[in-house]
């Protein structure tokens, strides 16, 4: 099957169909995503996860998700690339969802850390990402203490992307790669890498 012109397979997208279901069930009780409907939570969600899936590198590497609240991106992108993956969710009832849907999708290689990320023991990571987490200047502080010296972190950002690098960019030196969103035409997903605090050596 295809999304955003992605060849997904047919038994992933089946297991994210399975997972959307299991996401309406549990927000019947409690709130997990303003979208509601499943058109909704495919296009807004879902999709809008997935398209980090390319911009991922090529080799296999532990992949680490702050604030994953109901699993974007990270557990849609551990649901297609078996990847062993970190969930950082600092609230109960969030993270209680993140660990059954671990378990009806059938992905071990996924760890629901329920504690706030400061308090969490990660595995140094070869890909960061969090989605409407926090500042850019915020997570690339998070980013610098949890990332391998060669890793990626993929930030997705809406209207203030631009204000949120010149202001990130006083504080810290990065390689920045710029990638426009394929379901929000406002949005902008930032791919960072060699990252380090302003005026440290090279």
């Amino acid at each position: 099957m295809k999304h955003l012109g992605l060849n997904v397979p047919r038994e992933t997208e089946d297991r994210l169909h399975e997972f959307v279901a299991l996401l309406q069930r549990w927000n019947t009780r409690i709130n997990l995503t303003a979208e509601r409907d499943q058109a909704g939570l495919w296009q807004r969600h879902v999709q809008d996860s997935l398209q980090l899936w390319p911009l991922l590198p090529e080799a296999e590497g532990v992949l680490v998700d702050l604030g994953s609240g109901a699993g974007f991106p990270g557990l849609i992108l551990a649901a297609v690339t078996g990847w062993e993956t970190h969930l950082v969710e600092a609230d109960r009832r969030k993270s209680a969802f993140l660990i059954e849907a671990s378990r009806t999708l059938a992905l071990p290689r996924v760890q629901v850390h329920a504690q706030r990320i400061e308090a969490a023991h990660l595995p140094k990571a070869a890909i960061l990402t969090a989605r409407a987490l926090a500042p850019l200047t915020t997570l690339l502080a998070y980013a610098a203490s949890i990332l391998r010296p060669d890793g990626i972190a993929l930030f997705p950002k809406g209207r203030t992307a631009a204000q949120e690098l010149t202001e990130a960019s006083r504080a810290w030196i990065m390689r920045t790669e710029r990638f426009p969103s394929r379901t929000d035409p406002a949005a902008t997903i930032f791919r960072i890498s060699e990252i380090r605090p302003a005026g440290s050596p090279t």
